[in-house]
């Protein structure tokens, strides 16, 4: 059997903030919104985007459509590209490949952008499978892909996910699942530990340790 390991994708194995900050100012001004603060603008790095413009930015329910709408083209047009790979990234797959790990990526980001932004990085020939939200938001929460993974993968052993916010520690656990909180991402102080990831860790290169501690 083999062990199952899952990465979330936006602030986990890229700095995705950049083009998603920008799309986001897009879509604010298309709406006649005031400009985001800081704050705004991290809490919307990592939920789904429809939940996001409502929580964050209090976008009311009949224009999160056109917000989204909005985005997407200036995200779609080349901002989603803007989005470096964390420094240790890529040795921390090699490393799990060679221990022959099965690896997966599990996003609230729809699935086609996530494999694009992958294939742009040259990560995505690390993953066995790419799974993420649906373009018309019926499957995007994190709790959704993590699902579509585990029955893509129902012979992967030891399940974990890896994950830098808050909703990737209530999906995972949605599942049994304990999920390794990347603390090199943009989550707020505390976030993870508070949401209930069984561990943190600081950077890529802890994350196999980590995932040796919660396996039998």
């Amino acid at each position: 059997m083999t062990t199952l390991t899952l990465f979330d994708l936006d602030g986990t194995l890229v700095d995705s903030a950049p083009g998603i900050h920008a799309s986001i100012r897009v879509a604010a001004a298309e709406l006649g919104l005031p400009e985001p603060t800081a704050d705004q603008l991290a809490a919307m790095v990592g939920p789904p985007l429809q939940d996001g413009f409502a929580a964050a930015l209090g976008v009311p329910e009949a224009d999160v459509d056109r917000a989204v709408a909005a985005y997407r083209a200036h995200y779609t047009a080349g901002a989603m590209l803007d989005a470096p790979v964390y420094a240790g990234v890529p040795d921390l797959l090699v490393e799990l490949r060679a221990r022959g790990e099965r690896l997966a990526v599990a996003t609230s980001k729809p699935a086609e952008f996530a494999r694009r932004i992958l294939d742009h990085v040259g990560l995505l020939d690390a993953f066995d499978s790419v799974h993420g939200a649906t373009l018309d938001g019926r499957v995007r929460h994190k709790h959704q892909v993590v699902g579509l993974a585990l029955a893509q993968h129902a012979d992967g052993t030891g399940p974990v996910l890896v994950g830098d916010r808050a909703q990737d520690v209530v999906g995972a656990r949605a599942h049994g699942l304990p999920c390794v909180g990347a603390g090199w991402g943009p989550a707020r102080p505390g976030e993870l530990a508070q949401a209930g990831a069984a561990v943190v860790v600081d950077e890529p290169g802890q994350v196999p340790a980590a995932l040796d501690h919660l396996r039998p």
